[in-house]
């Protein structure tokens, strides 16, 4: 039973997503973010671009840190609050 118990912490081990950490805190890569979030490479390059998402750069490749991401996605994505503000930017140009 202790060789069972040892070949499936091997292939636990395998079989498990492996995370880049920075600084405790994980990262995700240009795939990783595409799947999360349901958007095309293009569309984080134009987040990129106009600077609504925050981005690290290592050995030429694009990482974003895991609270840049949740904080993004509050921001951005949150459509009762789209909708509040549409509601109140309406209100105040009628008065």
């Amino acid at each position: 039973m202790a060789r069972f118990d040892k070949q499936d912490r091997k292939l636990d081990k395998i079989n498990k997503p492996h995370q880049t950490m920075l600084e405790g805190e994980i990262l995700f890569d240009n795939q990783d973010l595409c799947q999360l979030l349901h958007v095309s490479k293009r569309t984080l390059q134009r987040y990129r671009n106009s600077g609504a998402l925050p981005f690290q750069r290592l050995y030429s490749k694009t990482y974003y840190k895991g609270s840049d991401v949740q904080q993004f996605i509050i921001n951005n994505f949150n459509k009762k609050g789209g909708e509040d503000d549409k509601e109140k930017e309406n209100i105040d140009i009628d008065k």
